[in-house]
């Protein structure tokens, strides 16, 4: 078994790697990690996933949109030509150095064949993948590749040839991120092992319609789609209260911004009332909420949007958030909509990836080895969970990915064994060497002459403030004179508070922007609500009927 950190220390090397584990051990955070590392570099790599759901986590687009192949089952000479043709692919694939696929026990092995086989004719180069770097992650226990009826017959992407010329190294994340319970941690490790036995059985009915114990409003989670909108539909119907439609809005490619309409987790005209039961389906930049929190819909503020207070008592007007794709920076496609949906109820193909508190499942009518297993791991605790049934194949592991799932384990401790036999200083060495390789030179330069030139205007920027607050200038007169916003002005008096406060100017003479009782009711606000971020003090001060507004709360936000 190996952590996080090691993880992401052998994908720094450069070498290619199958990143595996199960639920909520972290893997989507260390994909994140190493992306965020290639993309400080300036590295083109390709983000993909074996469906639209896993790709929108991370940011990125499905693999058979990327790889031009769509859904495509075989690829003759023409289609390669054809696709050649296409100057913008040509050019993804020529500048890509890392190409990374999330979530690839849902890809057919015909089609990992097919993606390896279509970067070496663009690439022109005979190595695996072309020479590209391949990341491939995901969990095997986890659902299967959906097969149609006309497909020819499929396998596991392990079996795909390619697998093996790769040379993966195996990254097998050992660490819990997701359950905390130990004896509903046990349940899962006997049902990945398919050791269930008779007392885990027994254990699992003791939640058969008992409501969890948090006492928290659960999510309900089905296996098949029409269940849960009848059930999400029921209960929206059931509250008397006005609706309000929420439409989706989108720019740039259509081909692609349908894409990701069809899988954005929030839906295309999203209806909601007072008292609604939703799901947050974006992070939130700030923190506060992230994909999958849970929360009821309190009121709508004065320009529409919805007030969401979450299951922890955190409250926040929802705002319209984007889901993009780019490219080389530039925004190919990109919608909009509020980051919600209603979470009366979600599919088990849905629930993939989320964490919840409280849930009721259904497995009744599971159709798939491994589908319980991932209903059950979504939540964190035993207590946690209301079943409302389940089936024979709920608790079914596929015998054959419990075997490769110990290879696996195995082949990862000779990956961790090998990491350790280097120093500190060896393994540094490796990754310098392979960003080096693959970091383009021309962006090298252009990266440290804007990063000295936005230093330099930072500083001089700062420095400017700097003066102004010395000499007592009112906040007013100081943007008035640097033509920015008074915002701007603020947010250069945390940047010279964040760096020296010894060195920065007094800014007391500040307070008198505010009126003593403004001054006084926000910092007692900030102290109640425990915490430094503005939306929760903003919504504390409306809901007490104080005016208030995001400017006088950072400027209070100073006096802390």
């Amino acid at each position: 078994m190996m952590t996080q950190s090691e993880a992401l220390d052998i994908l720094k090397t450069g070498k290619n790697v199958f990143l595996t584990g199960p639920a909520g051990s972290g893997k989507t955070h260390v994909l994140n990690s190493y992306i965020e590392y290639l993309k400080s570099h300036a590295v083109d790599v390709a983000i993909t996933a074996s469906t639209g759901i896993a790709a929108t986590h991370l940011g990125g687009m499905t693999i058979h949109s990327w790889s031009g192949i769509g859904v495509r089952d075989t690829l003759t000479d023409y289609d390669i030509d054809d696709l050649m043709q296409r100057q913008y692919l040509y050019k993804r694939f020529d500048r890509t150095k890392v190409l990374i696929i999330d979530e690839v026990s849902m890809l057919h092995h015909f089609r990992l064949d097919l993606v390896e086989w279509i970067c070496r004719q663009m690439k022109h180069n005979e190595r695996p993948f072309g020479g590209m770097q391949i990341v491939l992650s995901g969990d095997f226990f986890q659902l299967p590749p959906v097969t149609r009826g006309d497909l020819v017959e499929s396998e596991f992407a392990y079996k795909a040839e390619c697998w093996k010329d790769a040379k993966l190294t195996t990254c097998y994340i050992s660490e819990q991120h997701r359950q905390k319970d130990n004896v509903y941690l046990s349940i899962l490790n006997q049902i990945r092992q398919n050791k269930v036995t008779t007392k885990t059985i027994e254990l699992l009915k003791t939640r058969f319609n008992k409501d969890p114990e948090s006492g928290k409003e659960s999510t309900r989670l089905y296996t098949h789609n029409i269940d849960v909108d009848v059930v999400n539909k029921r209960y929206l119907d059931l509250i008397n209260a006005e609706k309000k439609d929420y439409h989706m809005t989108s720019k740039g490619s259509r081909g692609l911004a349908e894409t990701l309409k069809k899988n954005c987790l929030s839906p295309e005209k999203l209806e909601l009332k007072k008292g609604a039961r939703v799901m947050f389906t974006k992070n939130h930049t700030e923190g506060g909420y992230v994909n999958g929190t849970l929360g009821v819909v309190i009121d709508f503020n004065s320009f529409g949007d919805p007030v969401v207070e979450t299951n922890n008592g955190m409250k926040f007007s929802v705002t319209p958030q984007s889901w993009k794709i780019e490219e080389e920076g530039k925004v190919k496609a990109e919608i909009s909509q509020h980051p919600l949906r209603l979470a009366w109820a979600i599919t088990v193909h849905k629930s993939q990836g989320m964490s919840l508190d409280a849930m009721e499942v259904d497995l009744s009518k599971s159709f798939v080895r491994g589908m319980g297993y991932v209903a059950l791991s979504r939540v964190r605790s035993l207590d946690g969970m209301k079943l409302l049934g389940f089936n024979d194949m709920s608790l079914e592991i596929d015998p054959e990915v419990l075997e490769k799932d110990l290879e696996f384990q195995k082949m990862s401790e000779t990956a961790k064994s090998r990491l350790h036999e280097m120093s500190r200083e060896e393994i540094l060495e490796k990754q310098k060497e392979w960003m080096h390789k693959i970091e383009p030179e021309e962006k090298i330069k252009i990266r440290r002459k804007e990063k000295e030139e936005n230093k330099e205007m930072k500083k001089s920027t700062q420095e400017i403030t700097a003066g102004m607050l010395a000499e007592e200038v009112p906040l007013a007169d100081i943007a008035e004179v640097r033509g920015v916003k008074q915002e701007t002005i603020v947010s250069h008096i945390e940047d010279l508070l964040a760096k020296d406060r010894k060195k920065c100017p007094d800014i007391t003479y500040l307070k008198r922007e505010l009126k003593r009782s403004e001054l006084d009711d926000i910092l007692s606000a900030f102290k109640k609500c425990k915490t430094t971020t503005l939306s929760p003090v903003y919504y504390f001060l409306t809901k007490q009927k104080k005016k208030t507004s995001y400017l006088k709360i950072r400027l209070a936000r100073l006096f802390l």
